[in-house]
């Protein structure tokens, strides 16, 4: 325990975060755990040996740090330190893939030829060994102090501090819970292409949820925000103040909300939060892999228009800081600035190596994993629509009666028809061009293509969320952004709960 707890501290404050993450998670995973080019060599040769055409070895070292406060107490601090290795092969459409949390050569190599069996034909390809061409990628996530660093003391007061502000905040705040979690993760690629990628991910997130009870009335609302970032994100602003005040103000306003009408009306989506509808509504069905099975409600649609002109749509890990952005995927791509949708028309989907493969184009920086135990796929990083050039003011008083919503607690979709429901958690009934009073108890229900068709005003307010989604897909969970403008709907399905 002692070794893991100094590994978490020195590899937090290595140089990294001045910008030499390639150098640091090298000296993660050669000084410490003694892979160098033999070692990996020795897993792709093995896999190549049982005759697949391709293979990878990704390793990876993570340290997890939370603190949950309830009540006026810290119920719970936990560190965690999770590493392992995961090699895949791939002959054709076939896939392996195993892994190990044993550093050894002779685990890790097992393990290489596992992957390889469940892919291969018999055929062997020669493997001579390497030299491996190292990544060159910009670094969208440069910071000079991780969050991980910070002595627990100081990590607690922010917790206290943003409790007492909360509880504070009204009388009716019966209950909070604040909780605070960060994480540095360290990756290495290798990939029988002869390419090598090197990485250190920091990550931040801090989330309060406050319950408001007046009477029999009992609300709860949550607030957060973080992305990949350090100290100095916690140094510009007092975020316990403000995540704080804006959960208790939110579930203050709930207890006056009254119940929202149900039918087919106008709907507003407010900017930066709502953007997880377009996350689940448009994002999860433009994921390649369910388009080349044909699954998708977008399968075969490149070139054609699925959407009004005002509607162009991106996935990009490059947003600096985004809780969505990656310097390389899980595969080595580097991220790239991908158009989904360009005014109305589809214009492509986001890959991992098979699915660009498959589609004989390029790889898009979407090969994407929760840890080494699993597979990449094709997932979003940051996805959001473009700003438009409508007043966001003009935009709700051209609504007569609709509903306006300023923020969701999730959602899902049926990616093979592109059916969703969302729920909403903070919204608005708009009366004769304004926000009337605030509603409660409804879902959203409508269809990703349809709702994209009656797009009629998009806002020249864009904003990105404040770095609190995890999407999740196949079992595993992963970082990602949403963004969008102010953007009305000319008419979705409204419905009680």
């Amino acid at each position: 325990m002692d070794k893991d707890n100094k590994l978490g501290r020195e590899a937090g404050s290595m140089p990294i975060f001045n910008g030499d993450h390639a150098g640091s998670a090298r000296a993660i995973f050669s000084d410490r755990f003694n892979i160098d080019d033999a070692v990996i060599d020795g897993a792709i040769g093995s896999a190549l040996g049982k005759g697949v055409d391709y293979a990878d070895v990704y390793f990876e070292y993570c340290a997890n740090n939370s603190i949950m406060m309830e009540e006026g107490i810290v119920k719970s601090s936990a560190k965690s330190i999770s590493m392992g290795v995961g090699i895949r092969a791939l002959k054709g459409d076939q896939t392996g893939y195993a892994y190990s949390e044993d550093f050894n050569v002779k685990p890790i190599q097992h393990a290489a030829g596992t992957a390889a069996s469940i892919a291969s034909s018999g055929a062997v390809k020669a493997w001579e060994g390497g030299k491996f061409s190292m990544l060159s990628a910009p670094n969208y996530y440069r910071i000079e102090h991780s969050i991980s660093d910070m002595d627990m003391a100081e990590k607690i007061k922010l917790v206290q501090k943003a409790e007492k502000i909360a509880k504070d905040y009204d009388k009716r705040i019966e209950k909070v819970t604040v909780t605070l979690a960060d994480a540095i993760k360290f990756v290495q690629i290798a990939t029988s292409d002869g390419g090598m990628a090197l990485d250190a991910r920091p990550m931040f997130r801090m989330n309060v949820q406050c319950v408001a009870q007046d009477g029999d009335n009992v609300q709860q609302c949550s607030a957060g925000a973080g992305g990949r970032v350090g100290t100095s994100f916690l140094e510009k602003a007092d975020h316990a103040k403000i995540i704080a005040e804006k959960a208790a103000s939110r579930a203050i306003l709930l207890l006056s909300a009254k119940q929202a009408p149900s039918g087919l009306m106008p709907v507003i989506l407010g900017p930066a939060q709502s953007g997880i509808l377009l996350h689940e509504a448009v994002g999860h069905p433009l994921e390649a892999d369910f388009n080349r099975k044909g699954s998708s409600a977008y399968s075969g649609r490149i070139g054609e228009k699925v959407a009004t002109e005002l509607c162009t749509i991106y996935d990009t890990g490059m947003i600096d800081h985004d809780r969505g952005a990656v310097n390389f995927d899980d595969e080595g791509a580097v991220s790239k600035e991908n158009v989904l949708i360009e005014k109305g028309v589809l214009k492509g989907y986001m890959h991992d190596r098979i699915s660009s493969a498959y589609y004989k184009t390029s790889a898009s920086g979407n090969g994407r994993r929760e840890s080494y135990s699993d597979y990449p796929m094709p997932r979003m990083t940051t996805t959001y629509l473009a700003n438009g050039e409508s007043d966001p003011e003009e935009i709700i008083k051209s609504v007569k009666s609709g509903v306006y919503c300023e923020s969701f607690s999730g959602g899902q979709v049926d990616i093979s028809n592109g059916d969703f429901v969302f729920v909403p958690t903070v919204a608005y009934m708009i009366e004769n061009g304004k926000l009337a009073y605030p509603i409660k108890n409804f879902t959203l229900i409508g269809n990703g293509p349809d709702a994209m068709s009656k797009v009629s005003m998009v806002g020249n307010d864009f904003a990105f969320s404040e770095g609190v989604w995890t999407c999740g897909k196949d079992g595993q969970s992963v970082p990602v952004g949403v963004g969008l403008p102010t953007t009305l709907v000319s008419e979705m399905t409204v419905g009680g709960m």
